[in-house]
């Protein structure tokens, strides 16, 4: 379901894309009963916001085919809300009294006899069942089939340049099936899918960092370059490993044992597990034991060339060597979708869920919020609230375009990092200087000046806008409880006076200039398949590290899952457990020089040098206190001691 996130290796970002709002359904409000016709109740948010009167194009031909998911509310769609609420909620009594996947699925799924009378509507009405699971009926069928199930007429509408489908109304299901359904997707055939955030080049293409470079923040001046700021500034650093991520963000002596961390994405990696012992032991990082890595994947991939699956590879080796550099004997899961898609990458979250196959979840797509939908962001929503129970957090990448006016010329933020129910990951720019010493961070954000042709200045310094952590205030999810009293009011009102939910919750290293170190199994110009390392950034990879630093905290905590993080984490603010990260905590401009290969891979076809400009993140500013780049700020080495007192 979700779109694209770009993000470069090593000179940009990376994450992934995709699409979903926080709606009533979502928060498990009854839906209210249509007014015209009999006994039908609505199903809020179906129709999608393009879907104008103006747009339209006139009805879809019946005999159109439309495949959808029918949504199962389940037993109790407001009680799985507010129980996902207090077991999450420090000073609630039934904080940590988490539910099994078999609890949970007694308490708030979908009974037998509701599935039974949901399919029998679905076929009254002439449609086919295809699939079915704990949360959904999946249905094919006509546009007449479908307009008489749903209660709504489909048309054609004008969106983008192109046309889509979607219903005239919004859709309803009849009134005696008593709240059984929770929403339908699939009704509009707009694009929903992710794709992998970063945009690194495929297997197929090799991608090398040029040097000079640092080995750690400021070793290597560039003194023969132009200076920025009114000094000389360092080379890029060649990409900070492990064991410098774990002493700045304060891992001590924990190392996430008995943690079982997952992380979704799309396809998978063929050769993950030989780049992830071979970047192990390059980095002395702890070597792999057996089993410590694994993957669950579907039995067929679908949509590879459209989704282009082999970008989503350098997604996945980031994601797991950063998990296990920072928490080197954490168990970690790979769980892969089979396309791009909604349907699929919800599938692999309910994967996790179903079978508890984690507390902690890294996920690094999303998408524009533009582009979020009512009936998926319910869809989605409802996964992250079972989760919720079961003890299961849920780690989302912010974004790589700042406020996205650059990208998309609206400001907005992403999806599903604004979900009230998921932790969104902001980045930084991180310093660790000589043997291994935080120096400071600023919020993640990008401009970038080219040497000039005789070398002695920059070229309209300094530069252009190139990526930054997304960031700022949704326009479509409540505030959430836990935000209140923390973010400032301008924020939260900034698109509703009522308050709604501000972007990030809490952040790490991002900035591909001040990046990690990752090692990719490529394909060379020689046509040969060779391992070979890269430095790469984005908020990509402050979600995995996040996710890391609360394996650490698990294990601090005696083993008891955290859960969904947010209201821990927002408790916490304004103590010494945070750094509070700024644009300037130098007191002065901040750069970088770096010199890359103009082909990616070597100096044949030359070298350019620019320098990149920090804390320069589009209309966002990382300031003293909350903000919208880098939220309550990224853990001192205090945080993961913070947890030891609530085992």
């Amino acid at each position: 379901m979700r779109s694209n996130r770009a993000a470069l290796r090593a000179g940009a970002s990376m994450a992934a894309t995709l699409p979903m709002i926080a709606g009533a359904l979502a928060l498990g409000i009854p839906a209210a009963h249509a007014a015209d016709g009999p006994a039908r109740d609505t199903l809020a948010g179906t129709r999608p916001a393009w879907a104008t009167a103006k747009a339209d194009k006139g009805s879809t031909s019946d005999s159109a085919k439309v495949s959808a998911r029918v949504y199962l509310a389940g037993r109790d769609a407001a009680g799985l809300a507010a129980y996902a609420r207090s077991v999450s909620d420090p000073g609630s009594p039934a904080y940590g009294k988490y539910l099994s996947a078999g609890q949970a699925e007694a308490r708030f799924g979908a009974t037998p006899a509701q599935v039974a009378a949901v399919k029998s509507w679905l076929t009254a009405a002439g449609l086919k069942v295809t699939g079915t699971s704990r949360h959904y009926v999946a249905v094919s069928g006509d546009v007449a089939a479908v307009e008489k199930a749903f209660g709504t007429q489909l048309h054609n509408y004008a969106k983008g340049g192109r046309t889509y489908r979607a219903p005239s109304g919004t859709a309803s299901a009849p009134a005696s099936l008593d709240g059984a359904v929770l929403t339908v997707t699939g009704l509009d055939n707009a694009p929903h899918k992710a794709a992998s955030k970063e945009q690194l080049p495929p297997p197929d293409a090799v991608f090398k960092n040029s040097g000079p470079f640092s080995s750690y923040y400021g070793s290597n001046t560039a003194s023969t370059l132009p200076s920025a700021y009114g000094k000389k500034i360092p080379y890029a650093v060649q990409g900070y490993t492990g064991k410098q991520l774990r002493a700045a963000y304060g891992a001590g002596g924990f190392t996430g044992k008995g943690v079982r961390v997952a992380i979704t994405d799309a396809y998978a990696s063929p050769t993950i597990a030989f780049d992830a012992a071979t970047y192990a032991k390059a980095h002395g990082d702890a070597s792999w034991k057996t089993g410590q890595l694994r993957q669950v994947l579907p039995a067929d991939y679908t949509k590879t060339e459209e989704c282009g699956a082999a970008g989503w590879y350098g997604e996945e080796t980031l994601d797991v060597e950063a998990v296990h550099a920072v928490a080197p004997a954490a168990n970690v899961t790979y769980v892969g979708a089979a396309s791009c898609y909604d349907d699929d990458l919800l599938d692999s979250l309910s994967k996790v869920v179903d079978n508890h196959l984690a507390d902690i979840v890294s996920n690094s797509w999303g998408d524009i919020e533009a582009n979020q939908t009512p009936d998926l962001a319910a869809a989605y929503d409802q996964v992250f609230q079972f989760g919720a129970v079961e003890g299961i957090g849920f780690y989302f990448s912010s974004g790589d375009n700042g406020d996205e006016v650059a990208n998309t010329g609206t400001k907005q933020v992403d999806t599903p990092a604004n979900s009230a129910w998921v932790t969104a990951v902001g980045g930084t720019s991180l310093a660790v200087g000589k043997n291994d010493k935080y120096l400071w961070e600023t919020g993640w954000g990008t401009d970038k000046a080219s040497l000039s042709a005789d070398g002695k200045s920059w070229t309209d310094f300094p530069g252009a806008y190139t990526s930054g952590a997304g960031g700022g205030t949704s326009r479509t999810v409540a505030q959430p409880y836990y935000q209140k009293g923390v973010v400032p009011k301008a924020l939260a009102t900034a698109n509703n006076a009522a308050g709604n939910r501000v972007v990030p919750d809490i952040a790490a290293i991002a900035d591909p200039n001040t990046g990690f170190k990752v090692g990719q199994t490529q394909t060379f110009a020689d046509g040969t398949q060779q391992y070979s390392e890269y430095r790469i950034g984005g908020t990509s990879l402050a979600a995995p590290v996040i996710a890391a630093v609360q394996a650490l905290a698990q294990e601090a905590r005696g083993g008891k899952a955290i859960g969904f993080a947010n209201p821990s984490i927002y408790s916490k603010y304004g103590s010494r457990v945070y750094h509070d990260v700024t644009d300037n905590p130098t007191g002065s401009g901040l750069a970088v020089a770096r010199v890359d290969f103009a082909n990616g891979y070597d100096a044949t076809d030359g070298l350019l040098t620019s320098v990149r400009s920090l804390g320069k993140d589009s209309s966002l500013s990382a300031v003293k206190g909350y903000d919208d780049v880098t939220g309550v700020g990224s853990p001192t080495n205090g945080y993961v001691e913070s947890y030891r007192s609530r085992r």
